[in-house]
């Protein structure tokens, strides 16, 4: 398996197209209120997002009809934004996107509850951590399967379970590059990971157990029991110390 590592002349241009997709993740989580549509939301972002003179990475994209991706509930990604679909006091609102400048790619993901939902919450919460707990492993001279055990047992340890049938990615210039990146502990130890590597780390949880389905429109991934689901991304550097999340912004919380 060959994994491309970047040039710190590569690395900038990921770090722009990172920093505008946090500024856009964040103007989405300003408006983001009971009445609007997942249209409405898709949308927003893509005018965010060409605002900047930059290209959504996701529209169109093996087919893909959207710049945003929107997913309520039970819907783990790569749900289809639409007029007929109102957002709710309580949904667990799952937002997944990507930027391309200059010709690189960033992507990530955000998981809100739209006023007071306790137990979508807390699945957020545990979600967006998992995440953090799993880059702690994210070092060069690591491998893939210390990130996987880093998230697999924050998740598990709160009753969670992890998506098998789903994937974090390399990214560049290309929305998915090797390597595949697993949220669960296989036999695999995965690629030992080396400074200039570019990774879309992202844990997508379920409240129930594991199991997913892909819906008719062969997009939207369900869980298989109805029960929620959360999903948190960010496009990670490695480097010879601490790892970089490029998809952030000053003063934008992650």
């Amino acid at each position: 398996m060959s994994v491309r590592v970047k040039s710190p002349e590569e690395i900038e241009l990921m770090k722009e197209a990172g920093r505008i997709l946090a500024l856009t993740h964040d103007e989405l989580r300003k408006a983001l209120k009971p009445g609007m549509t997942t249209l409405d939301v898709d949308r927003l972002g893509e005018s965010v997002i060409r605002d900047f003179h930059c290209i959504p990475s996701f529209l169109n994209y093996n087919g893909y009809p959207a710049s945003i991706c929107v997913s309520l509930n039970d819907e783990v990604v790569h749900g289809i934004p639409s007029a007929d679909r109102v957002i709710k006091e309580g949904d667990l609102v799952s937002l997944d996107a990507g930027v391309i400048y200059k010709g690189y790619h960033s992507d990530s993901a955000r998981s809100y509850v739209v006023g007071e939902n306790v137990e979508a919450k807390r699945l957020v919460d545990v979600t967006r951590q998992s995440f953090f707990e799993g880059i702690k492993y994210a070092r060069a001279g690591n491998h893939l399967r210390d990130i996987a055990r880093g998230i697999q047992q924050y998740t598990e340890s709160h009753g969670y379970s992890v998506v098998r049938l789903l994937s974090g990615h390399g990214i560049g210039t290309k929305l998915h590059e090797e390597p595949v990146i697993l949220n669960y502990v296989t036999w695999r130890r995965g690629v030992k990971l080396k400074p200039g590597m570019t990774l879309a780390i992202e844990p997508m949880i379920n409240q129930g157990e594991f199991d997913v389905v892909w819906l008719d429109d062969d997009w939207t991934v369900c869980t298989c029991d109805g029960s929620l689901s959360a999903h948190y991304e960010n496009t990670v550097l490695i480097t010879e110390g601490e790892p970089v999340i490029l998809s952030s912004a000053d003063g934008i919380e992650l």
